[in-house]
């Protein structure tokens, strides 16, 4: 397996961004560039709703994206689901066998597609992750290998509305051409990059703080046991700053510099607080819907039918939104839980020393998710260069356009593409185009049969080169050629001077008509059915993995 270029992209609802990984044969991945877009009012919690404004924002991207790779070019995206309308619901499957008999991996994924072919009102399925296993009613962490009679599975059916995948299949597929080679859940494949297996075990609770909305995804034994997303965000802030009569722009601006979530901030220097601005009044802004978010992350807790002490490993904070200061300060205050940053691991190499990993963690961790794959998804094709040449020249009577001559420059060769003419002065010589060249390429001109040459005539040429004949005396009623008869054969074509390096190479006039080669069939789904082949074949193997053992003494 060689290096593959994919390409991951992240569409929110106050900016665009696009990313470019390298995925080496032993499936590591190097984050190569980032790429962003802003946007206004294009995209709304998560959703498309300009689809002729957000087509324009991702072709800037990817152009910029290209310019990073001008050997290449991008044909496909891995794409991330997210916004307002995702939720989870509980489903149960389960299996009554014959007889006692042993779970195998088929059963496992009969069960699987069952579930993916539930039906819901105006919902699409984007993912499933197991909540508990149970054979013959006693729970089970390795069920695959053990025997009984009775499988039951609790899964977790992760969707979004039909609208969403609509619009971005119009946006990408229909509008941009671009395949979607696959999608992800993205606060699963942020999971996935921030957090540690022992805080997934224990119980932990992960927060995207967006613009317009806040994802909290809750996991316990080691599984996603609750996702919500809280339809407020970072731009609700920005809003209420505007009502001090200042631009939203500014107010972003402001927000940034000098606002604070606490209730009670610290002192600011008079020096950073712009002028015209009264911070008392910002900071009831800021710090009265900082605490709005902040209680319904809260209640989330409670939602998901658990209690801080329940979580040990606290919340781990993920978007820009998060970055406003004092608001993980708050946070730990109000909920009475650890909190801290998330970044990507040490796996993931950032070759450009300018991103931050922690700002980016949206778009990288679709590339990890894609890069976790079996089948990683060539998303750049390589542009071949294009070879020019000059081409051998073509025959007197092909009447082509003129081509660079071969011949020496000092010498001009008057045969260049049209039929030899007599010249005006028959008794006079005219000049030797092949001065230079090997005798051997001269045909010389037999002798008239009526006119004896005159001493001082043509003489035999040395070998090894041509000598220049002597002018013959005049005679009159004689020349030393008869008229029609051409003085000379054309010198045949020369060798291509590119040698063996050339024998691929075909004229651009004389190559045939070359039918494109068939893609695979894997290739040719566009939009998203090879995306949801792809979803079922991930979920059948997240089904048939162990899950984590809460009791880590208990080898059995």
């Amino acid at each position: 397996m060689e290096e593959k270029y994919i390409v991951a992209l992240e569409i929110g609802s106050s900016k665009i961004k696009g990313a470019i990984g390298i995925v080496d044969p032993s499936g590591a991945l190097s984050v190569k560039a980032v790429e962003e877009e802003k946007l206004a009012d294009s995209v709304r919690y998560g959703c498309i709703l300009n689809i002729r404004e957000t087509p324009d924002a991702i072709r800037n991207v990817i152009s910029r994206l290209q310019q990073r790779e001008p050997q290449r070019k991008i044909t496909g995206v891995y794409v991330s689901v997210g916004g307002r309308s995702l939720m989870s619901q509980d489903i149960e499957v389960e299996r009554r066998l014959p007889s006692e008999m042993e779970i195998t991996n088929e059963l496992i994924a009969d069960m699987t597609k069952e579930a993916l072919e539930y039906q819901l009102h105006e919902r699409t399925i984007v993912g499933v992750s197991p909540k508990e296993f149970r054979v013959d009613n006693f729970p089970a962490n390795r069920v695959v290998g053990m025997f009984g009679s009775y499988v039951s599975a609790r899964l977790n059916l992760i969707s979004c509305r039909n609208r969403l995948m609509t619009n971005l299949k119009v946006v990408l597929d229909d509008r941009l051409h671009l395949a979607i080679n696959d999608f992800f859940v993205r606060p699963l494949a942020e999971a996935d990059l921030v957090l540690f297996t022992e805080e997934k075990r224990q119980g932990c609770m992960l927060v995207d703080c967006g613009a317009d909305t806040t994802t909290v995804a809750i996991f316990k034994n080691g599984v996603l046991m609750y996702l919500s997303t809280i339809p407020m965000g970072s731009r609700h802030i920005t809003r209420d700053i505007t009502a001090l009569n200042i631009l939203e722009e500014r107010a972003e601006d402001l927000k940034i510099e000098v606002g604070n979530a606490l209730s009670q901030p610290e002192p600011v220097a008079p020096s950073h607080i712009p002028a015209g601005v009264d911070f008392n009044q910002l900071n009831n802004y800021v710090s009265a819907r900082a605490g709005e978010i902040i209680a319904n992350i809260n209640e989330q807790i409670k939602y998901a039918g658990l209690t801080a002490d329940k979580l040990p490993g606290g919340i781990i904070l993920v978007g820009r939104g998060s970055k406003l200061r004092g608001f993980d300060s708050r946070l730990e205050s109000m909920t009475t839980m650890k909190v801290r940053f998330g970044a990507p691991a040490n796996r993931i190499r950032i070759l450009d020393g300018r991103l931050n990993g922690s700002d980016n963690v949206d778009v990288i961790s679709v590339l990890a998710a894609a890069a976790a794959e079996k089948d990683v998804v060539e998303c750049m094709e390589r542009i071949m260069p294009e070879y020019s040449y000059t081409s051998p020249p073509q025959p007197l009577h092909a009447q082509q356009p003129a081509q660079e001559p071969l011949y020496p420059r000092e010498t001009a060769n008057p045969y260049q593409g049209q039929q030899y003419q007599q010249p005006a002065n028959p008794y006079q010589q005219p000049a030797n185009p092949y001065q230079g060249q090997q005798a051997a390429a001269y045909q010389p001109q037999q002798p008239n049969a009526y006119q004896q040459p005159q001493q001082g005539g043509y003489q035999a040429p040395q070998q090894g080169a041509y000598q220049q004949p002597q002018q013959p005396a005049y005679q009159p009623g004689g020349h030393p050629y008869h008229a029609g008869q051409q003085p000379y054969q054309p010198q045949q074509p020369a060798a291509n001077p590119y040698g063996e390096q050339a024998r691929n190479i075909t004229h651009i006039n004389d190559a045939p008509e070359e039918k494109p080669e068939p893609q695979p069939a894997s290739n040719k789904k566009g939009g998203l059915s090879r995306a949801w082949s792809s979803l079922r074949d991930r979920v059948v193997s997240l089904m048939t993995e162990p899950v984590e053992d809460d009791d880590p003494d208990n080898d059995n």
